[in-house]
């Protein structure tokens, strides 16, 4: 069973996102966090057991904005945390799923993380997320 880990927005200016959502959520941002590999800057708020990541592009060749470009700021991806992703993905991959890496990458918030193709989830982009064990002291 998977819980919602986050869900994650695309939003051109985290300034002014992460005012929008101090005022909606009641609480601030509990980190924010640069991750070259995905070309963004994210800021993180709790909301409930779950999270809420902005997410803004660092330059024009990042996903989040090109996304922003076609589809305009809005929600980009859910996030399910799983025990173990590379099982995860070996499961869904035999169960006709299209990942969209091979392997997972190291994403924000110390996780591991592996996309899914839109195309195989009702238009939705499914992110898989497991605590990187590797470097926060875990043995895998």
């Amino acid at each position: 069973m998977y819980n919602i880990e986050h869900i994650g927005i695309a939003v051109k200016s985290l300034t002014d996102s992460d005012i929008l959502f101090q005022r909606l959520l009641g609480t601030s941002s509990y980190k924010h966090e640069e991750v070259p590999d995905q070309m963004v800057i994210t800021s993180f708020f709790m909301a409930g057991d779950a999270k809420v990541e902005l997410l803004q592009a660092t330059g024009i060749e990042s996903p989040i904005h090109k996304f922003i470009e076609r589809k305009g700021e809005g929600i980009h991806h859910i996030a399910f945390e799983v025990e173990d992703i590379y099982e995860e993905m070996r499961r869904l991959k035999n169960e006709g799923f299209e990942l969209l890496n091979d392997k997972p990458k190291p994403g924000a918030d110390n996780k591991l993380i592996c996309f899914l193709s839109p195309k195989n989830t009702n238009n939705v982009l499914i992110e898989l997320c497991q605590e990187n064990k590797e470097t926060s002291g875990i043995t895998p």
